[in-house]
């Protein structure tokens, strides 16, 4: 079976407010499958996270995982200042967030439905999320650094809101130039 393509900026249902997963779909073979082609979707981007909607599903459903992989451009310098640690396939469906503290950073972000962009983007630094997972089992996760910065991006999919509506405008670059000038390596989200 094929997998869906990635839906890009402009499509409506990335505007939209996601529907709630509803109890009775949980531990079905629907949401399995549907876990499943958006963890292949993600991973073959490559992206390090990806919400329902972005795969024109308008479910309160997101996947995230950050592999060491994804990392590997990355030196340990980098790695130390974005927080970037490495962490295994996440569910969460219906999830709500909290933001902890006040400590937020900038970094470059980009997005899988507005491909070839990126912008710098300000986010909590620590955040705690809870929903459940793809069997109705509650889950909260408590992260700080880039795993909070994926985990915001996602869950703001869910509004229907994508990281142009919190960038800083005047860093929107195409990923090219950015590169080619040092400034910044893809996120991979």
């Amino acid at each position: 079976m094929p997998l869906p393509p990635i839906v890009h900026a402009g499509d409506p249902v990335l505007r939209a407010v996601a529907a709630p997963v509803p109890p009775e779909l949980f531990g079905t073979t629907r949401l399995r499958q549907l876990v499943a082609s958006m963890t292949e979707v993600m991973r073959q981007a490559p992206g390090v996270g990806l919400a329902a909607p972005q795969i024109g599903v308008g479910l309160a459903l997101v996947v995230l995982e950050d592999a060491e992989a994804l990392m590997a451009r990355l030196s340990p310098e980098e790695r130390a200042a974005r927080g970037r640690a490495a962490f295994p396939l996440t569910v969460i469906a219906n999830p709500v967030l909290e933001v902890h503290g006040a400590e937020r950073a900038t970094f470059f972000e980009g997005c899988l439905s507005v491909p070839g962009y990126m912008a710098l983007v300000e986010r909590a630094l620590d955040v705690e999320v809870t929903g459940l997972d793809e069997l109705g089992a509650p889950v909260t996760w408590r992260v700080s650094g880039w795993p909070a910065r994926i985990l915001q991006h996602e869950v703001d999919h869910l509004a229907g809101t994508l990281y142009v509506d919190r960038m800083i405008t005047r860093t929107f670059s195409a990923n090219g130039q950015l590169q080619a000038r040092g400034m910044a390596a893809p996120a991979g989200k």
